[in-house]
C-alpha cells in the first residue's frame, strides 16, 4: 500500500499538473473548504483522542491552519515569481534570478499531540510549492486520523496527496522508499531513525522535534501575571506540547509565590476538580500515562499530583526543588508535570541553560529590557517569546524550527514554501557584447587578469524593480536639474549679450 501511494503521487506529479499555481490555488481552497464543513467532525475525533474541548480545537489547531491557508492564498503569486538577484559588473546587462521549483513527492509525517495543526501546516506549504504529498498521521491520535484519511481524498486530488494510516510498520515501510523530502514532527528518537533512513537516499529532512524548553521568572516582574500565562501554556492540551514551558526557574526567594500564584490560578482556569473540567485533557495512551507517573516518582507534589489509569487522568501538578541533574530535569517531560528549579540569579539561569541542549522555545518574564536582550543574545534556542509562552508559533511571518537537538529547519507561512521548494539559479546571457568576456579567455597576460580580477571583485549591484524606478526617477531628476541650470546659463548669456549689443550701437 504504501509503494503504491507513492508511485501514485509521483506520477500525478510527473503528469505536470501541479506546476500551475492556478491548480495549487484550487487545491488550497479544497483544503479550506475542508476545514470549515468538517469543524464539528474534527472536533468529536480529538474529543475521543485527547478529551480536547470544543472550544480549544479552533484555538489550538483550526484557527493556525485557516491562517496559513489565507496567506498561502494571497501570497502564493508573489511566492512563485522569479526573484531577481544583485549582479556584478560582467553580468550587469543579463538577466539573474531565483527560480522556485517543488521539490517533487513530499513524505509529512504528523504526530498524535496536535493531529490536525502538526500534519496540515506541512500540507498547506507543500501544496502551495506544487508537490505532492504522502501524509502519514499518527496511529496514536486514532480517531483523527481514521478522519483524515476518509477526508483528506474528498476534497483534495486523491492522487496527489493520499493518506497512509498505520502503526511502526508503515511508517518503516515508508522511510524505505525514496522521498524528494520528508517534514517529520515528533520525538528526537525517532527523528534519529527518520533522518537515518533519509540518508540512505540521501534525501532532505526538515525535524521538528521537541526538548526541554526553560521558563526563567525574574524576581522584579508581574509573578502574577507570569504564572498566569505560563500556566495556561503549560497545562493546555494537558502539557502535550512541544513547545509547552518544561520547567521554571527561578530564584529561591520567589518560588513560594510563584506555587501560590500557580494554584491560585488553576483553581480559575479548572475549578477545585481539574478531572471534571470539560477544558482540560488526557493523556494520548497508557504507555505515556505510565512513562509520566514514573517520572514522578520520588517527588512531592505541592500542588496536584492525583491520576486515575482508567481515563488517563494526571492532575496539574507542581514540583519544587527539584534537583537539576535528577531524572525529571533529563528528559521531556510532555505532560502536566512542572518542575521549579531554583537559581541564584540571571547569570546562573543563562549558565543553566546553556549547559544543555538548545531547546525548541526560550521563554524569559522580565521587565528590563537589557536583561532581556542579554538573555536573547547569550543563549539559543529554536525561538524565544518574551512575557509569554507559545505565542511566536502563532505568527505566520516567524519561521518555527529547532536548533541542534530540538530540531533542523524551518516552517509556517513563506518559510514553509521555501523549505519545500528548490531555489534554482538562473542566469541567462545573450551571444553579444563578447568585448567584455575577452579578458578571461586565454591566452592570458598581466593586463587582462587584472581587468577580469576588477569586473569579478566589483560590488553587486541591485536591479530589483524598485531600485530601477528610484533610480530612473533620480536621473530624470539630474536630467531634469542640469538641462534648467544650462537654460537659465543660456538666457543669462543671451541677456548680457543683447545687453552689450544695445550699449554698443548707443554709443
Amino acid at each position: 500500500m504504501e509503494r503504491q501511494a507513492l508511485q501514485r503521487a509521483r506520477e500525478a506529479f510527473l503528469s505536470g499538473r501541479t506546476r500551475a499555481v492556478e491548480f495549487r490555488l484550487q487545491q488550497l481552497h479544497a483544503l479550506q473548504k475542508m476545514i470549515t464543513e468538517k469543524e464539528t467532525d474534527i472536533s468529536s475525533a480529538l474529543k475521543e483522542d485527547l478529551n480536547r474541548s470544543q472550544y480549544d480545537t479552533p484555538l489550538l489547531e483550526l484557527i493556525s491552519i485557516e491562517n496559513e491557508i489565507k496567506l498561502a492564498i494571497e501570497k502564493l503569486s508573489e511566492w512563485a515569481a522569479p526573484r531577481p538577484v544583485e549582479k556584478n559588473l560582467l553580468t550587469i546587462s543579463d538577466e539573474a534570478y531565483i527560480q522556485l521549483e517543488p521539490l517533487g513527492v513530499v513524505l509529512i509525517i504528523g504526530a498524535w499531540n496536535y493531529p490536525w495543526a502538526v500534519t496540515l501546516l506541512p500540507l498547506v506549504g507543500a501544496i502551495a510549492a506544487g508537490n505532492a504529498a504522502v501524509v502519514k498521521p499518527s496511529e496514536l491520535s486514532e480517531s483523527s486520523s481514521v478522519l483524515l484519511r476518509s477526508l483528506l481524498p474528498h476534497y483534495l486530488d486523491k492522487d496527489l496527496y493520499p493518506v497512509v494510516t498505520g502503526g511502526a510498520s508503515e511508517t518503516q515501510e515508508l522511510l524505505r522508499l525514496r522521498f524528494d523530502h520528508i517534514f517529520y514532527t515528533g520525538s528526537g528518537a525517532v527523528g534519529r531513525l527518520v533522518m537515518e533512513a533519509a540518508a540512505r537516499h540521501l534525501t532532505p529532512v526538515t525535524l521538528e522535534l521537541g526538548g526541554k524548553s526553560p521558563c526563567y521568572i525574574d524576581k522584579d516582574c508581574n509573578i502574577r501575571v507570569a504564572c498566569r500565562r505560563i500556566t495556561w501554556g503549560k497545562f493546555a492540551n494537558c502539557g502535550q506540547t512541544c513547545i509547552a514551558p518544561d520547567y521554571i526557574l527561578c530564584e529561591p526567594c520567589i518560588q513560594g509565590r510563584v506555587v501560590e500564584c500557580i494554584r491560585q490560578t488553576l483553581l480559575e482556569f479548572y475549578g477545585p476538580d481539574p478531572k471534571s473540567s470539560p477544558d482540560y485533557g488526557r493523556i494520548i495512551s497508557r504507555r505515556h500515562f505510565n512513562r509520566i507517573m514514573g517520572l514522578m516518582e520520588g517527588y512531592t507534589a505541592v500542588v496536584g499530583g492525583q491520576s486515575d489509569a482508567s481515563q488517563r487522568y494526571i492532575a496539574p501538578t507542581v514540583l519544587k526543588d527539584v534537583p537539576p541533574h535528577s531524572r525529571l530535569m533529563q528528559e521531556e517531560i510532555f505532560g502536566p508535570l512542572l518542575p521549579i528549579v531554583t537559581v541564584s540569579d540571571m547569570d546562573e539561569a543563562i549558565r543553566f541553560i546553556n549547559e544543555r541542549e538548545k531547546p525548541l522555545a526560550l521563554y524569559l518574564f522580565c521587565s528590563d529590557k537589557k536583561a532581556v536582550k542579554r538573555m536573547i543574545e547569550e543563549t539559543s534556542s529554536g525561538g524565544v517569546t518574551v512575557n509569554d509562552v507559545l505565542m511566536h508559533y502563532t505568527l505566520c511571518s516567524l519561521p518555527f524550527g529547532g536548533v541542534g537537538q530540538s530540531g533542523m529547519g524551518r516552517y509556517h507561512g513563506k518559510h514553509t514554501f521555501d523549505q519545500l521548494s528548490h531555489h534554482r539559479a538562473c542566469l541567462v546571457r545573450s551571444l553579444g557584447m563578447e568585448n567584455i568576456n575577452l579578458s578571461r579567455y586565454p591566452p592570458q597576460d598581466r593586463r587582462r587578469a587584472r581587468r577580469a580580477r576588477m569586473a569579478l571583485t566589483s560590488p553587486l549591484i541591485d536591479m530589483s524593480k524598485k531600485t530601477l524606478v528610484w533610480a530612473v526617477v533620480a536621473t530624470i531628476l539630474c536630467l531634469g536639474l542640469l538641462i534648467t541650470l544650462l537654460i537659465v546659463l543660456l538666457v543669462a548669456s543671451g541677456l548680457n549679450c543683447t545687453c552689450w549689443f544695445w550699449r554698443g550701437f548707443y554709443y
